[in-house]
């Protein structure tokens, strides 16, 4: 391996992983260009095996999708339709609390709500559907809503996000998701989601969720338009927030699917493209103490692969997802927990189920 990492012209990278030593964001650009992808994730698995070990984890969760009407107009979006489209949906209170009921047969640690930024639904509804999940499963972990939804429910609330923070809380929120993010740059911004929150702003917001006590993950929409400066930017922006705050509870690097998207005619990224960018990810995110693959995105099968590249999460069982899905993903809808831990095994990896805030919640017998 020594000679690999020679040839592959990462020398000062290896020795800075073997002394702990932080990596800097020209050493993030040299991991990009280093053609030797196997160079890449035995670098990666150094530092996931110094924080994991061999344990990978996953959840058994279920995603709710509440509304896929969205004012903001992303070019890399397939889920969303305008308001006043007669394709929109919007679940009612009554709607969340009945998918809950139809999985009450599952042991659901986790229920994961994110959606499209519907102008028209008022503070409450975010507030009530949190508390109809509460009402079905008391002990769940709800995580739910993105930055950009947190901004929305502010504005519609007219209220100071302290407020907000509190009364989401109160409701019985437990942690946020990391979307809405994308690609924290400028440009990025500008030419695809010009519409959301700004990058600053994004960041901004995650230092008050983590000031009012809340843990969130953090993620980065890649495959499209970015370039690989900017994806190194984006994995250092996260990194100085998690310094100050120490509030990030997991990266979650997603990959893009052009289908049925504004930029279909771009091609999707490889199995090589998510491996190289989880490594990268687990070498440069020194304070993140989790890397998630989402099988979603990825399959699963790459998600076993990037095991040994850097990531220590699956993910979960999910039973409906629908945004990447509606983007042309033919992953499969959702995995059984007997599924994940095989996945998990083969890959040469010992599962532990965890909830939301990475609590483990229940033994997995050895096979």
């Amino acid at each position: 391996m020594q000679d690999a990492i020679a040839r592959a012209g990462l020398e000062s990278i290896h020795r800075k992983v073997i002394e702990g030593e932080r990596l800097s964001g020209d050493d993030g650009l040299a991991l990009f260009a280093s053609p030797d992808i196997n160079v890449l994730g035995h670098l990666a698995n150094l530092v996931r095996e110094r924080r994991s070990g061999d344990l990978c984890y996953f959840v058994r969760n279920q995603h709710i999708n509440y509304t896929n009407v969205c004012n903001k107009d992303c070019t890399f979006c397939a889920f969303y339709v305008r308001p006043g489209d007669p394709a929109g949906y919007t679940l009612s209170v009554e709607d969340v609390r009945r998918r809950v009921e139809e999985q009450i047969h599952e042991p659901v640690t986790e229920v994961h709500m994110v959606a499209g930024i519907n102008p028209r639904l008022p503070y409450d509804y975010y507030m009530d559907i949190i508390r109809a999940v509460k009402s079905v499963r008391p002990n769940v972990t709800v995580k739910a809503y993105t930055m950009v939804e947190i901004a929305e429910i502010a504005r519609v609330g007219r209220r100071p996000i302290e407020r907000v923070w509190e009364d989401l809380k109160a409701a019985g929120l437990d942690s946020l998701p990391g979307g809405g993010a994308e690609v924290l740059s400028d440009r990025v911004h500008a030419l695809t989601f010009r519409l959301k929150q700004t990058p600053a702003e994004w960041l901004s917001m995650a230092r008050s969720a983590h000031r009012a006590g809340l843990r969130s993950n953090a993620t980065m929409l890649y495959g499209h338009i970015e370039t690989h400066a900017e994806r190194v930017e984006h994995l250092l922006r996260l990194r100085e927030v998690q310094d100050e705050t120490g509030g990030f509870l997991t990266f979650i690097p997603l990959a893009f699917h052009p289908e049925n998207t504004e930029m279909a005619h771009l091609p999707s990224t490889t199995g090589m493209d998510d491996l190289r960018q989880i490594a990268i990810a687990r070498l440069m995110l020194d304070n993140f103490d989790h890397i998630k693959s989402f099988w979603i995105m990825v399959s699963p099968q790459i998600s076993q692969l990037s095991l040994w590249y850097g990531a220590d999460d699956m993910d979960g069982t999910i039973i409906r997802e629908e945004i990447t899905h509606a983007a042309g993903a033919r992953t499969p809808q959702g995995l059984t927990r007997s599924q994940l831990v095989a996945l998990i095994r083969e890959a040469g990896r010992r599962p532990v189920e965890r909830d939301a805030l990475y609590r483990p919640v229940a033994a997995v017998a050895a096979a």
